[in-house]
């Protein structure tokens, strides 16, 4: 599975949650369990887009052809 394919994943399943989650806010039922893992998820999701951006971000700046003097 690559990393797009395992991100694809989390956010569908992100979805599914935030369906459950809005469902039991409309009948009054509590979703705690729901909301960690909505929570984790996102935290998830986060890891794996933010880590490579900022890794290209500095990759971008300090490569090694720039920092010859």
């Amino acid at each position: 599975m690559t990393r797009e394919q395992y991100i694809q994943t989390l956010q569908r399943e992100l979805q599914k949650i935030n369906r459950e989650i809005d469902l039991r806010i409309i009948s009054g039922e509590k979703y705690f369990e729901l909301a960690k893992e909505h929570k984790l998820l996102l935290k998830r999701i986060y890891q794996h887009t933010h880590k490579n951006s900022v890794k290209s971000f500095f990759s971008k700046f300090f490569s090694a052809s720039s920092l010859q003097f």
